[in-house]
């Protein structure tokens, strides 16, 4: 009688540990959301995709300014537009101001682990809603880069100062669409497939309130 109590007993600690299956399910999905808002073991400093993204945005806005301080400085243009392909892929030039990572590998990344997350055993409609959404301005910021990389390169082969300049003007441009988005359809708003981090930031907080994770 005494074994058939300790081992019932025992059973019902070992019960009570487990987690629950929905629970297990439920944290598959916000593993993949944390990498993209909290922490990312492979960005500098182990930050979230998302505010890695933003960082080397800012430092590439800051240097597509820089290199229009000057319209006849072809040599200034070109050193700072380096400096913005630092930023965007760190592939393209490694020598640069940058964090290392690039706004490139940043967008990939938010796009991968939030398919992820809306692809996890479990996954609630919260996710699976606003991962269509982040999937959607992640993607807009992914095109912007690869126009901003093409433009840097661009410059680099020019030794007209009136024409780089030009591209540089363009190249600013580009850098705060990064966050902000753009109207490209000219209906009068920024649709997700137009949008900049600021959306991805929106539907990731969005998200994340409806998973309790604030």
């Amino acid at each position: 009688m005494y074994v058939r109590l300790i081992v019932s007993l025992t059973l019902a600690v070992f019960w009570s540990v487990l987690p629950d299956a929905g629970t297990a399910q439920a944290n598959a999905s916000h593993t993949h959301i944390g990498h993209v808002l909290e922490a990312f073991s492979s960005a500098p400093d182990g930050a979230g995709l998302l505010a890695t993204a933003e960082a080397e945005t800012v430092i590439a806005l800051q240097h597509a300014q820089l290199a229009l301080r000057d319209p006849t400085d072809i040599d200034a243009m070109k050193r700072h537009s380096r400096h913005v392909l630092n930023t965007m892929d760190p592939a393209e030039f490694t020598a640069g101001p940058g964090l290392g990572f690039g706004v490139k590998a940043a967008a990939a990344g938010i796009v991968r682990h939030i398919e992820l997350a809306a692809g996890s055993d479990g996954a609630s409609q919260n996710v699976k809603t606003h991962a269509a959404h982040v999937s959607a301005a992640a993607g807009s910021v992914a095109q912007r880069v690869t126009a901003m990389v093409e433009l840097a390169e661009q410059v680099l082969t020019t030794s007209d100062y009136n024409r780089a300049f030009g591209m540089v003007e363009r190249l600013r441009r580009l850098g705060r669409q990064l966050t902000s988005g753009l109207d490209v359809s000219g209906d009068g708003s920024i649709s997700l497939d137009e949008g900049g981090l600021q959306h991805v930031r929106q539907h990731m907080e969005l998200m994340a309130q409806g998973e309790g994770l604030d």
